[in-house]
């Protein structure tokens, strides 16, 4: 810890200060299960004390993946620098605020199951070999209209195309609202755009550690929520809501740092791209592990409907320094700035499971010292099938129960997820697959129940 660094005692001081500067009468204690949706139990801000000692205890046995009723008894134990007053409650007089939480088991060690605590052991092995990782992610997001329920329909809010403006882009004022709000929570802004598709948007926030940009992105998605239903909107981060129209991806930017020499380890200035070996065996282990966890960072039957070709997502196993149509691609900027993006994974995922699987994938390559195959720098999206075989290009799965059959396999969902994770996210998707296959749906009784 540096000398300026702040005391654990003086972050709950300076917190003790907000909550009555704020009039702070109420505290949301935050964690994600295991499909990463965001829950709470809330407190009074008079329970302060307890909560920060991690004695906010909740049923277990009732979230998504965790216990069964017989050991269902966990505990909240906030990081207290997620600390945040949500700036929508904020009258006079009155505030909320929250915190996000790993979770206990009774006797105090780590819950396998918290996808929080997943993603801290990827931290720790990444840490073991002197690095610290760095994660950018960028999410995008359909703004839809609802109906007189408040229900989501399938008219999108707008008619703007990628980086129009108004009137076109009507908006505006809703991402406007979302920068206001993310700001409030002490996110630093880098971009606000129109997407490609009508209705469509994407609003990008600086990176960080993996932990911390986790965290970030379950907000994000929050607060994105959260202030669409204020305009009477609904967002939606599902991977492909429209046919015919691109999906919502969630790029993953990632590098990794030496905790020793404080410098970017993906970054050689000798090499004549001006990569390590370090992140061209980070690259070699992504190309070499994708398969086994793209079951994580597309989790979704409806994941594999945005991975087509035609619509900008990647849905080939190539890398390239600049080439879009990639699965991997390393951005134009050298030195700090030095990144791999991943942009198979979908706004869908589990924040926590995603990037930790992502970096599991990477250090494995960086353990085994593997090469990155060659690049691929032309446009694949207008390759003949015949081209990307001779190419020898391989596919991404096409499908959940592909991608299922691979992670149920492979070793590194096991590895990363560990035991208990691992069987229940395994389980869960299984039978979410099984329900779709066994499901009669519209398009069935549409093309089928005349013509037979």
């Amino acid at each position: 810890m540096s000398v300026n660094a702040p005391t654990r005692e003086s972050i709950i001081e300076t917190i003790k200060e907000t909550i009555e500067k704020k009039s702070v009468e109420l505290l949301h204690m935050q964690f994600v299960d295991l499909e990463g949706t965001l829950k709470h139990v809330t407190i009074t801000a008079e329970q302060l004390g307890q909560a920060v000692n991690g004695e906010t205890m909740f049923d277990g046995s009732s979230i998504t993946g965790f216990t069964p009723i017989n050991q269902s008894d966990l505990y909240l134990v906030p990081d207290i620098t997620t600390f945040a007053v949500l700036p929508w409650t904020e009258e006079e007089g009155y505030s909320e605020a929250r915190f996000l939480c790993s979770v206990k088991k009774p006797d105090g060690s780590d819950f396998e199951g918290d996808p929080r605590n997943v993603l801290k052991k990827t931290v720790k092995r990444a840490k073991d070999h002197g690095f610290s990782i760095s994660v950018g992610p960028e999410l995008e997001f359909f703004l839809f209209e609802t109906d007189e329920y408040g229900l989501p329909t399938q008219r999108t809010q707008d008619v703007g195309g990628y980086f129009e403006p108004s009137p076109k882009d009507d908006g505006e004022k809703v991402r406007l609202a979302i920068y206001k709000a993310l700001k409030m929570l002490g996110f630093t802004i880098e971009a606000s755009h129109h997407e490609v598709a009508e209705g469509q948007h994407e609003i990008n926030f600086k990176y960080a550690d993996a932990l911390a940009s986790a965290d970030a992105a379950t907000t994000y998605k929050w607060v994105v929520k959260t202030v669409a239903k204020q305009f009477g909107l609904h967002a939606t981060f599902m991977p492909k809501p429209l046919a015919g129209a691109n999906g919502n991806g969630m790029h993953v930017n990632i590098s990794l740092f030496n905790d020793e020499k404080q410098e970017n380890s993906f970054y050689d200035d000798s090499d004549k791209l001006g990569l390590s070996s370090t992140a061209y065996s980070f690259i070699g282990g992504l190309i070499d592990n994708v398969k086994d966890f793209v079951a994580v960072t597309n989790p979704l039957v409806n994941s594999y409907k945005r991975l087509v070709p035609g619509y900008e997502a990647p849905c080939y196993i190539a890398w390239s320094a600049s080439n879009r149509s990639a699965l991997i691609r390393i951005p134009a900027t050298r030195g700090p700035g030095t990144r791999v993006e991943i942009r198979c994974p979908d706004p869908s995922a589990n924040p926590y499971l995603a990037f930790a699987v992502i970096a599991a994938a990477g250090i494995d390559g960086v353990e085994r010292e593997l090469a990155a195959p060659a690049s691929v720098d032309a446009d694949i999206f207008s390759m003949t099938p015949a081209e990307i075989e001779e190419r020898g290009i391989d596919n991404l799965p096409t499908s959940l129960e592909q991608a299922l059959d691979r992670f149920a396999t492979g070793k590194i969902g096991e590895e990363t997820l560990g035991e208990h994770a691992f069987n229940e996210y395994l389980k869960l998707k299984q039978g979410e697959w099984d329900e779709f296959r066994t499901t009669v749906h519209d398009w069935e009784i549409s093309a089928y129940q005349s013509k037979f």
